[in-house]
């Protein structure tokens, strides 16, 4: 399963294939008018890609969204992940609060940074601020270090690049019961 964020739709033809797709996902509160989908559910588990409202423009908030979402993922099976593609870590924290015991794993997203955060909530849901990124880590998230310096110092419209080197797969593993009850959650970092 792949899901995606706030960069969705800024590749040309992405809608096409997004409504065709099973397996790649887009924020779920992006509107209903948008192409693809933001729930799917592959090999007993179902994915929720949810956008942030704090920092991130989403169409709709994710708080209007996600109690249905829930509902309709687990009438399909028990285990939930949630992958939250938000800026700022209070609403990331927030809504893993908001959906213990309820879902597997909430799973933050869209910093870049890996976070020394993983842990179970006392209703058995699995959390982390933030999974982390899988590319180069020789970079400023993912992008040539001086062309992102350059953007910021000047604040001129700059074409980013990917950088190259430190290469990473960044993400977690969490473990569950049948019932989608977390019992673990460890941090992933593998060079490559």
């Amino acid at each position: 399963m792949v899901t995606l964020g706030n960069h969705t739709y800024r590749r040309d033809g992405i809608g096409a294939y997004l409504e065709k797709s099973e397996r790649v996902i887009r924020p779920a509160n992006m509107g209903k008018w948008t192409p693809g989908r933001g729930v799917a559910v592959v090999n007993g588990v179902a994915v929720i890609n949810l956008m942030g409202q704090l920092f991130i423009d989403a169409p709709v908030s994710p708080w209007e969204v996600v109690d249905a979402l829930v509902e309709e993922a687990r009438v399909q099976t028990p285990v939930i992940v949630v992958d939250f593609h938000a800026e700022a870590t209070s609403e990331k924290v927030a809504m893993a609060q908001w959906l213990d015991g309820r879902v597997t794993a909430v799973i933050g997203t869209h910093t870049h940074v890996q976070t020394n955060d993983p842990r179970i909530l006392r209703g058995g849901t699995a959390a982390v601020t933030d999974a982390g990124m899988t590319g180069p880590h020789d970079s400023v998230i993912g992008v040539k270090s001086e062309l992102a310096i350059r953007r910021m110092r000047t604040r001129l419209p700059i074409r980013f690049e990917p950088a190259e080197g430190g290469v990473r797969l960044e993400g977690v593993v969490v473990d569950c019961t049948d019932e989608g009850r977390a019992t673990g959650i460890e941090l992933l970092r593998v060079p490559v």
